[in-house]
């Protein structure tokens, strides 16, 4: 177990808080070992009505996971590197399958490992303060934690435009586009938090009954242009849709997909367009877990978490520097399937 996550029973709710606040409760494999102990422990409770995830202090629910590590690990032989992201997908595969109402309160930044323990959740609360993204592809990653699964089955477009340009939703954003189930003002949450500690097992109508009428979401205005110009799995059509395009908000895009992995941008289009196919979940964290493995040794996914995080430079050289110059061959070798034996596995059902 591990003090950066506090388990707590309150009456018939279980209570899981994220508790690393200096690097905003980014997820390490103990962290996501001892969730997976807890709700595992709850799952044949019948005295736990419900489970809450939430964090326990800073300014954010979860910047992701510990990409540092990942790369570290990928740069010699990226055993730490699969050991995490099995842990980790055996997580939110027990969360999307979870018997009992499970309840994310999404409160501040919400990214990459963030979004796989929030999205499986049967209620998402966003709140003024929330920041959802999946910023993998400007570090050579990909949106995995079941990204594949989440993003292809937005409307229109958006999973393909979040997923490129890394994108930050606000909680009214969220709530428009169903990555979230209700909105609640962050000065209302510890009373929301005691109402379901009361009514674990009327979790909607408790977070119902504490539910704000949302800003406008900013996204919407924008969702024509972006099923026009994303509309294409090929990136360099997209590239070529925004720059004729030539409005600002294109011209804005373009430049931001210029910062990005040409390489990471193109799995990541295959990897949504393969998961908008996918009936199982399971299937979906047996297919990121092989691609994960296989990407955390590439050159870009080094480099870029060298220019982002280590060095923090911010002028990551990717390879290939090209959209076309990323082959179809260079994609489809990143998600072959792994050896017989390690392949990813869920944790045993009830």
């Amino acid at each position: 177990m591990t003090d950066d996550i506090l388990i707590q029973v309150e009456g018939p709710l279980g209570r899981i808080r994220l508790n690393r606040p200096k690097a905003i409760h980014a997820l390490t494999r103990e962290m996501c070992d001892a969730m997976s102990a807890a709700l595992l422990n709850w799952r044949d409770d019948a005295a736990i009505h419900a489970v809450v995830i939430d964090h326990a202090e800073g300014r954010g629910f979860c910047a992701g996971g510990d990409v540092v590590m990942l790369a570290r690990s990928g740069a010699v032989d990226g055993r730490d590197a699969a050991a995490f992201f099995h842990a980790e997908y055996r997580l939110n595969h027990l969360l999307f399958t979870y018997p009992k109402p499970t309840i994310s309160i999404m409160d501040g930044i919400t990214m990459g490992g963030g979004v796989g323990i929030a999205l499986p959740c049967t209620h998402r609360v966003a709140t003024e303060n929330t920041r959802l993204a999946m910023p993998e592809t400007g570090i050579g990653l990909f949106p995995d934690v079941g990204g594949g699964w989440y993003l292809s089955r937005l409307p229109g477009r958006v999973g393909q435009f979040m997923a490129l340009t890394g994108a930050r939703l606000d909680g009214a954003e969220c709530r428009y586009l169903g990555l979230a189930t209700h909105y609640v003002e962050q000065s209302s949450l510890p009373d929301l938090l005691e109402r379901l500690a009361k009514t674990p097992s009327r979790a909607a109508g408790a977070i119902g009954a504490f539910a704000a009428t949302p800003p406008e979401a900013r996204i919407e205005k924008n969702l024509p242009a972006i099923a026009r110009l994303f509309a294409s799995d090929q990136l360099e059509e997209v590239v070529g849709a925004l720059e004729a395009d030539g409005t600002d908000w294109a011209t804005t895009e373009r430049n931001t997909l210029g910062t990005k992995s040409p390489l990471s941008c193109k799995v990541s289009l295959k990897l949504l367009a393969d998961g908008a196919n996918r009936t199982d979940f399971a299937d979906e964290m047996r297919a990121e877990y092989a691609l994960a493995c296989h990407v955390v040794r590439t050159h870009d996914f080094i480099e870029g978490v060298r220019a982002l995080l280590i060095d923090k430079d911010q002028e990551p050289r990717w390879e290939p520097l090209l959209p076309e110059e990323v082959t179809d061959a260079m994609v489809n070798d990143l998600f072959a399937p792994l050896p017989a034996g390690q392949e990813w596995t869920p944790f045993p059902q009830a």
